[in-house]
């Protein structure tokens, strides 16, 4: 099998991909000498050269009498069309198998950016493989990294990481984008895997040899072996959590009273005047959103209208905007202004937030108080709060460690690896059967058989985070979801 890629630093981007689909190398030697050099027959020697390319000494292409690609060097090349006009000037390259991305045989061309010049290569590379008769088309979304993984260069994690470095937007993120892509998150789901193979070894060792009447749980030190393998998991899981974080981000949302700050607040963390502000109580009527970037953590931070009776119309619909917020939130920070005397209308917006929602109380406009005010003695009571000033800049720094410490992220994006949703999900179906397991441990060796079955279980839905146990439609699904060109 052999692949053509084009790389073109565009406007819009990675630019577009073909892929050659050749049944045997010949067919992509051929392909490789006619869109290069515009000539169909490669060297003599070529095959054996690409062949053995990754032992033996390469044969430059000064030796044979018709230029040739070395492996692995960049070859400076014209595309011309059929009436030999030029079309663009660039890099050509080729990786021969299995020491490419793909694990297959790799033509890639680097050429100039825009989309004019992109269709007109392309056109051309599509014209050569048919006057060839060898089977040209465009490749599908993601189906090179999908080729990478089928071909055991990659796992799945490591696959969609590929998606994540492309889409991080920021330097943090392609950190811990990186960190996934390289096998750091992918070490630690196998070695988890590892540990429980070697107890169901174990265990399934017990039961094939029933007549050793071998105290099992006693002598294998199951029960301490199922211990070390749940701390692991714990570990594992609060990781991946955290990498969700660094991936998806966290929705803030700011609630309160109207005219509190929570406007002048949103200003403050975005550094530049996002909402509108004024002294007029309920001038924000409908949600602001601003992507933010807190310790190199995303966050969309929603503003919203205060939170009042009301008979304004517009108004009733931004607060019941409000409240559709709230139940989208990661976390609420509830804003109360504390130059003001305590007021029954803020524990009644407590009370009304949802059940395990995290709740930050910040009090805000801390430069108009006294450090013993009788607001900030209040402030003693509550489990989650600080107290900032919008204006001045004051506590905006504890705000963000707050903010972090109550989303439970202990780990920056450059200490981390980047996970998704998928793999939480996975874990805790694993999680589900290790507790499963766990009880069955408590009880004696007539229940082996359950205990095994746990720890197969929890085995295999970790083989869902690599791939190794994942359905084929939701393979395509997953690879679907990447732009054309990876």
């Amino acid at each position: 099998m052999g692949v053509l890629r084009f790389s073109f630093p565009s406007r819009s981007g990675a630019g577009s991909a073909l892929e050659s689909l050749p049944e045997c190398l010949p067919e992509f030697l051929q392909f490789c000498q006619a869109f290069c050099f515009g000539h169909a027959a490669p060297p003599a020697d070529a095959e054996s050269t690409l062949a053995d390319s990754v032992s033996s000494e390469l044969i430059s292409a000064e030796s044979s009498k018709s230029p040739f690609l070395k492996p692995r060097h960049a070859t400076l090349i014209r595309v011309k069309d059929s009436q030999q006009h030029l079309i663009d000037e660039g890099i050509a390259l080729v990786f021969p198998a299995p020491h490419s991305f793909t694990g297959e045989h790799v033509l890639e061309f680097q050429g100039h950016g825009g989309s004019g010049v992109l269709q007109a290569v392309l056109g051309r590379a599509l014209e050569v493989a048919r006057e060839l008769d060898i089977p040209l088309r465009h490749a599908q979304a993601g189906e090179f990294t999908q080729r990478a993984f089928l071909n055991g260069k990659l796992d799945l994690a490591q696959a969609e990481a590929v998606a994540d470095l492309i889409d991080a937007s920021s330097a943090s993120a392609v950190k811990a984008a990186a960190a996934s892509l390289s096998g750091v998150f992918s070490e630690r789901v196998t070695r988890l895997a590892d540990q429980i193979t070697h107890l169901r070894l174990l265990l399934e060792a017990t039961l094939d040899f029933p007549e050793e009447e071998i105290d099992f749980l006693e002598k294998a030190d199951a029960k301490g072996q199922l211990k070390s393998i749940l701390d692991t998991f714990s570990l594992l899981l609060q990781a991946a959590q955290e990498g969700v974080k660094f991936r998806d981000g966290l929705q803030v949302v700011l609630v309160g009273q109207p005219n509190v700050g929570k406007s002048s607040l949103l200003n403050a963390l975005a550094g530049e005047d996002i909402a509108i502000v004024t002294p007029v109580a309920g001038t924000t009527r409908d949600r602001i959103k601003q992507d933010l970037n807190i310790r190199g953590i995303p966050m969309v931070l929603v503003d919203t209208a205060g939170l009042r009776q009301t008979q304004d119309e517009v108004e009733q619909i931004g607060i019941e905007r409000t409240q559709k917020s709230i139940l989208e939130a990661d976390l609420v920070i509830h804003l109360i202004d504390s130059s003001q005397p305590p007021c029954p209308v803020d524990d009644g917006i407590r009370k009304s937030m949802p059940n395990g929602l995290p709740i930050l109380t910040v009090f805000n406009k801390a430069d108009l108080v006294s450090e013993f005010s009788e607001t900030s003695n209040a402030v003693l009571s509550l489990d989650a709060h600080v107290s900032v000033s919008a204006k001045t800049g004051l506590g905006l720094e504890k705000l963000k460690d707050e903010i972090l410490r109550l989303a439970h992220i202990t780990h920056t994006p450059d200490h981390g690896f980047m996970a998704r949703q998928r793999h939480v999900d996975a874990l805790k179906r694993c999680g589900q059967h290790l507790d499963m397991a766990s009880e069955y441990a408590q009880q004696d060796d007539r229940i082996l058989d359950l205990f095994a079955e746990e720890l197969r279980l929890a085995h295999d839905s970790l083989g869902e985070i690599t791939g190794r146990m994942l359905p084929d439609d939701l393979l395509g699904l997953i690879f679907s979801r990447f732009c054309i060109g990876k």
